[in-house]
């Protein structure tokens, strides 16, 4: 676990669904793509908190990309954190933790034929490479210590098992697929084994 990673800075963001603390996460004071928590000042620890840790996604999250899900996971989380006064971790693990050059090229082989694991693999990169002891440790440090997981994701349920935090619920995140993701969503239920009901 990460245990150089500190609170850099913080300040009052108001949003379209609440006002959130935004708190930067980072070993220096410099770094530039820190990790963020959106934090709902009215947090309430004495009971299990609502939260999604959620890596980025630049085309998706910033531009409303359609080959993926995740810009619309990030609204829908936004507006239940925001209801229940919960947590939202944004983790700078762009591309299932291969960065947007790699996704880049990613998305061009995808466009040939490859899926999205298959397109990971052909260019010799994990098919995800993301770390969530990251997300442990900083929910550590915000005082949490049980959670409702907003999530699809097993590997996130998994990250917990070890860890002091205890995830109290599972709470599905399941956006509706469109004519551009349908194959990458089919991809994550049936090979990476994420929780989706369609």
């Amino acid at each position: 676990m990460n245990d150089t990673l500190k609170l850099q800075s913080e300040a009052l963001i108001p949003t379209p669904h609440a006002t959130f603390r935004m708190l930067a996460y980072a070993e220096k004071v410099e770094e530039q793509m820190p990790h963020i928590a959106m934090v709902h000042p009215e947090l309430d620890l004495t009971q299990p908190v609502t939260m999604r840790i959620h890596s980025e996604c630049i085309t998706g999250d910033l531009f409303g990309s359609k080959r993926c899900d995740c810009g619309e996971q990030l609204e829908q989380a936004l507006k239940v954190i925001a209801t229940q006064k919960g947590v939202l971790l944004y983790l700078r693990q762009e591309g299932r933790g291969i960065g947007i050059i790699n996704k880049l090229k990613a998305y061009q082989l995808q466009d040939t034929g490859l899926d999205t694991i298959e397109a990971n693999l052909h260019l010799g990169l994990k098919i995800d490479g993301r770390q969530y002891d990251i997300a442990i440790e900083i929910l550590e440090q915000l005082g949490i210590k049980s959670i409702r997981l907003l999530t699809n994701n097993p590997e996130k349920i998994d990250a917990f098992a070890d860890s002091k935090i205890k995830i109290t619920e599972r709470l599905p995140l399941i956006i509706k697929p469109q004519k551009e993701n349908s194959g990458y969503l089919k991809t994550k239920k049936e090979q990476m084994g994420h929780l989706l009901n369609f």
